[in-house]
Protein backbone atom coordinates (compact mmCIF):
# COMPACT_ATOMS: atom_id res chain seq x y z
CA UNK A 1 0.00 0.00 0.00
CA UNK A 2 2.43 2.55 -1.46
CA UNK A 3 0.03 5.93 -1.14
CA UNK A 4 -0.50 5.42 2.53
CA UNK A 5 0.17 8.23 4.91
CA UNK A 6 1.09 8.12 8.47
CA UNK A 7 -1.84 9.41 10.81
CA UNK A 8 -0.76 8.16 14.28
CA UNK A 9 2.25 7.78 16.33
CA UNK A 10 2.54 7.33 20.05
CA UNK A 11 5.27 8.01 22.41
CA UNK A 12 5.46 6.61 26.03
CA UNK A 13 5.62 8.41 29.01
CA UNK A 14 6.60 8.39 32.84
CA UNK A 15 4.43 11.19 33.70
CA UNK A 16 1.47 12.31 31.79
CA UNK A 17 1.14 15.47 33.20
CA UNK A 18 4.14 16.71 32.38
CA UNK A 19 4.02 15.23 29.20
CA UNK A 20 1.02 17.21 28.43
CA UNK A 21 2.09 20.55 29.57
CA UNK A 22 5.35 20.16 27.48
CA UNK A 23 3.27 18.96 23.61
CA UNK A 24 1.15 21.74 24.50
CA UNK A 25 3.72 24.56 24.79
CA UNK A 26 4.40 23.07 21.31
CA UNK A 27 1.29 24.36 20.22
CA UNK A 28 -0.52 21.16 19.53
CA UNK A 29 -3.97 20.78 20.45
CA UNK A 30 -5.13 18.54 23.13
CA UNK A 31 -7.64 16.59 21.11
CA UNK A 32 -8.37 13.60 24.12
CA UNK A 33 -7.22 12.78 27.25
CA UNK A 34 -8.12 9.31 28.82
CA UNK A 35 -7.31 9.26 32.64
CA UNK A 36 -8.69 5.36 33.07
CA UNK A 37 -6.17 4.87 30.28
CA UNK A 38 -3.53 7.78 31.48
CA UNK A 39 -3.32 8.54 28.03
CA UNK A 40 -2.85 11.97 26.02
CA UNK A 41 -3.88 12.44 21.76
CA UNK A 42 -3.24 15.73 20.56
CA UNK A 43 -4.18 16.76 16.82
CA UNK A 44 -0.98 17.82 14.71
CA UNK A 45 -1.33 20.61 11.91
CA UNK A 46 -5.00 22.08 11.42
CA UNK A 47 -6.83 20.70 14.24
CA UNK A 48 -10.08 20.69 12.73
CA UNK A 49 -9.13 18.58 9.61
CA UNK A 50 -8.06 15.50 12.01
CA UNK A 51 -5.17 14.60 9.46
CA UNK A 52 -2.57 13.51 12.35
CA UNK A 53 -2.26 12.86 15.45
CA UNK A 54 0.33 12.11 18.70
CA UNK A 55 -0.78 9.47 21.35
CA UNK A 56 1.33 10.11 24.67
CA UNK A 57 0.44 7.35 26.88
CA UNK A 58 2.16 6.75 30.44
CA UNK A 59 4.05 3.60 31.38
CA UNK A 60 5.61 2.46 34.42
CA UNK A 61 9.43 3.67 34.49
CA UNK A 62 10.78 -0.24 33.99
CA UNK A 63 8.17 -0.50 30.80
CA UNK A 64 9.36 3.28 29.14
CA UNK A 65 11.70 2.91 25.98
CA UNK A 66 12.42 6.47 24.36
CA UNK A 67 11.37 6.88 20.65
CA UNK A 68 11.73 9.60 18.25
CA UNK A 69 9.79 11.33 15.81
CA UNK A 70 10.10 14.72 13.66
CA UNK A 71 7.46 17.24 12.83
CA UNK A 72 7.30 18.66 8.98
CA UNK A 73 7.43 22.25 9.16
CA UNK A 74 8.30 24.94 5.83
CA UNK A 75 12.02 25.65 5.80
CA UNK A 76 10.74 28.99 6.81
CA UNK A 77 9.59 27.94 10.16
CA UNK A 78 12.37 25.79 10.67
CA UNK A 79 14.51 28.94 10.59
CA UNK A 80 12.78 30.38 13.29
CA UNK A 81 12.94 26.85 15.82
CA UNK A 82 15.78 28.15 17.87
CA UNK A 83 13.81 31.26 19.26
CA UNK A 84 10.52 29.07 19.53
CA UNK A 85 12.34 26.35 21.71
CA UNK A 86 14.24 28.86 23.84
CA UNK A 87 11.34 30.84 24.56
CA UNK A 88 9.87 27.23 26.19
CA UNK A 89 13.54 26.33 27.79
CA UNK A 90 13.78 23.73 25.35
CA UNK A 91 17.27 23.32 24.60
CA UNK A 92 18.38 22.16 20.98
CA UNK A 93 20.35 19.05 20.69
CA UNK A 94 23.47 18.50 18.68
CA UNK A 95 23.28 15.88 16.48
CA UNK A 96 25.19 13.36 13.90
CA UNK A 97 28.46 14.99 15.31
CA UNK A 98 27.35 18.35 14.56
CA UNK A 99 26.37 21.45 17.13
CA UNK A 100 22.91 22.81 16.92
CA UNK A 101 24.18 26.45 15.96
CA UNK A 102 22.31 25.71 12.72
CA UNK A 103 20.02 23.09 11.23
CA UNK A 104 21.87 19.74 10.11
CA UNK A 105 20.99 18.81 6.46
CA UNK A 106 20.90 14.91 5.74
CA UNK A 107 21.96 14.84 2.44
CA UNK A 108 20.08 11.76 0.81
CA UNK A 109 16.78 13.28 1.41
CA UNK A 110 17.66 16.24 1.75
CA UNK A 111 16.27 17.73 4.47
CA UNK A 112 17.40 20.19 6.95
CA UNK A 113 16.34 19.73 10.97
CA UNK A 114 16.67 20.80 14.36
CA UNK A 115 16.93 18.00 17.08
CA UNK A 116 15.68 18.33 20.79
CA UNK A 117 14.52 16.33 23.48
CA UNK A 118 10.56 16.24 25.57
CA UNK A 119 11.00 15.73 29.00
CA UNK A 120 11.07 12.10 28.90
CA UNK A 121 14.36 12.12 26.45
CA UNK A 122 11.84 11.27 23.61
CA UNK A 123 13.83 12.47 20.28
CA UNK A 124 12.27 14.90 18.78
CA UNK A 125 13.03 17.11 15.58
CA UNK A 126 11.53 20.01 13.51
CA UNK A 127 12.58 18.83 9.64
CA UNK A 128 11.84 20.83 6.52
CA UNK A 129 12.45 19.27 2.60
CA UNK A 130 14.61 20.82 0.88
CA UNK A 131 13.96 21.40 -3.19
CA UNK A 132 17.24 20.45 -4.09
CA UNK A 133 18.57 17.60 -5.81
CA UNK A 134 19.70 14.84 -3.17
CA UNK A 135 22.95 14.39 -2.59
CA UNK A 136 24.29 11.18 -0.57
CA UNK A 137 27.54 11.51 -0.77
CA UNK A 138 27.51 14.36 1.52
CA UNK A 139 26.57 12.85 4.10
CA UNK A 140 25.29 15.36 6.97
CA UNK A 141 26.27 18.82 7.04
CA UNK A 142 25.24 22.13 8.41
CA UNK A 143 22.50 23.94 6.76
CA UNK A 144 24.78 26.96 5.32
CA UNK A 145 27.24 24.21 3.98
CA UNK A 146 24.12 22.92 1.90
CA UNK A 147 23.35 26.59 0.49
CA UNK A 148 27.19 27.18 -0.15
CA UNK A 149 26.84 23.67 -2.48
CA UNK A 150 24.18 25.58 -4.21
Amino acid sequence: MKSTELYETHVKTVDLETAVRFYKSLGLELAYFLEDRRVAFFFLGDAEKKQQMLGVWEVKEHEFVRSHFAFKVTLEQLRSVPEFLQAKSISLSSSFGLDASEPVVHAWMPAACYYFSDPDGNSLEYLALLDQKPKPELGVLHLSEWEKLG
